[in-house]
C-alpha cells in the first residue's frame, strides 16, 4: 500500500472533522498514507522479537527518540536469548535515554519467560501476551495486529486522535469504549490489511498532532490528563540515580562491586537526602540497584 514518503513538513492540513462513512474514512486515511507514510525499521520486519521491542519502547515515548535507540538495542540484544541472559546493568545502559526504565526490566523478564516457558517463541494468544510483564491490553492488541495481522481492536494516542477528530466533532469526554466501537466498524474488510491500516491511522494521527489548524483532539478524550512536570519530579530523581550507577559501573570491573553514597547524589541533584533515600529504596525493591544503608551498588 505504501508507495513513497515525504517530509512531515509537506503534509497537508487536516480536513475539517465531519461525520463520514466507514468507506469514505478509509479512503481518506489510505490516501494520506500512500503519500506521507513514515518509514520505520520495525515496519520492515516480521520478526516478532523486533516488533515486540519497538512496541515496548514506543510506550509513552515519541517515535523520533525510539528511532535513535532502537537500532543499538537490537544490535546488542538481537533476540530473546541474548536479552534473557543480559545483566541489569547492560540492559539499562542500552536503554539509557528512553526513560521509564521499568519497561527495560519488564522486557528482559519477558524474554526470560519466552525462553524458559515458550521455547523461545512469542505466544500468539492474547491472554498469554497480557500475562507478560509490561504488556497491557493495548500492547497485546498491537502485537497481534503488527506481527500476525490479526484484526484486533486497540487504542494508542495517535489512533485516539484520529477517531475523535473524525467521528466526535465538538464533543468532549469521549470514552475509549466509544472509540473502540468506531475502530471495529472501520477495520478494512481484508484481514491482510490490518497491519498497514494501523500504521496508516497512526501516521495520520501524528500529522493531526503537528497541525496548527486543528486543536489536539485528544484533549477531548475522557482519558486525557495534563502531563505532570518532569523537572523536580521523583521520576527525574530516579533517572539521576540510575545514570550515576551506570556511569560509575562502566569505569570499574563488575567484580570490584564498589558503591557510592546517596549523600553525593543528593548534593549533585540538589535534593533532600530523605527524598533521595525514598527513590533509591524504591529502585532497589524493583531490581534496578543494590542498596546497603546509604551506599548504592550496580546490579
Amino acid at each position: 500500500m505504501l508507495k513513497r514518503s515525504k517530509s512531515p513538513r509537506t503534509s497537508p492540513a487536516a480536513p475539517p472533522a465531519l461525520p463520514v462513512s466507514a468507506k469514505r474514512f478509509r479512503a481518506i486515511i489510505w490516501r494520506y498514507y500512500r503519500i506521507h507514510g513514515r518509514a520505520m525499521p520495525w515496519r520492515r520486519t516480521r520478526d516478532p522479537y523486533r516488533i515486540l521491542v519497538s512496541e515496548v519502547m514506543l510506550q509513552q515515548t515519541q517515535v523520533a527518540r525510539v528511532m535513535k535507540f532502537y537500532p543499538g538495542f537490537i544490535k546488542k540484544f538481537p533476540g530473546y536469548r541474548a536479552l534473557a541472559k543480559a545483566s541489569v546493568r547492560d540492559v539499562l545502559r542500552a536503554w539509557a535515554g528512553l526513560g521509564y526504565h521499568r519497561r527495560a526490566l519488564a522486557l528482559r523478564e519477558l524474554a526470560r519467560t519466552v525462553v524458559q516457558e515458550h521455547g523461545g517463541v512469542l505466544p500468539r494468544e492474547r491472554a498469554a501476551l497480557e500475562a507478560f510483564p509490561g504488556i497491557g491490553e493495548a500492547t497485546a492488541g498491537s502485537l497481534r495486529a503488527f506481527i500476525w495481522n490479526e484484526p484486533e481492536i486497540f487504542i494508542e494516542t495517535n489512533i485516539r486522535r484520529v477517531f475523535i477528530h473524525f467521528f466526535f466533532p465538538g464533543r468532549g469526554r469521549v470514552s475509549d469504549r466509544a472509540i473502540a466501537r468506531r475502530i471495529a466498524e472501520t477495520l478494512p474488510p481484508a484481514r491482510r490489511d490490518t497491519r498497514e491500516w494501523y500504521w496508516a491511522l497512526m501516521d495520520y494521527g501524528a500529522m493531526l498532532g503537528r497541525s496548527k489548524e486543528v486543536r489536539n483532539p485528544n484533549r477531548r478524550s475522557a482519558e486525557y490528563r495534563t502531563p505532570a512536570p518532569f523537572k523536580g519530579s521523583r521520576r527525574e530523581l530516579r533517572g539521576h540515580i540510575l545514570r550515576e550507577v551506570l556511569c560509575r559501573a562502566s569505569a570499574r570491573r563488575k567484580e570490584e562491586k564498589r558503591g557510592f553514597g546517596l549523600r553525593a547524589i543528593a548534593r549533585a541533584a540538589a535534593r533532600p537526602i530523605a527524598e533521595v533515600r525514598i527513590a533509591a529504596r524504591a529502585l532497589a525493591r524493583e531490581g534496578f540497584i543494590d542498596l546497603e544503608g546509604d551506599v548504592v551498588y550496580s546490579k
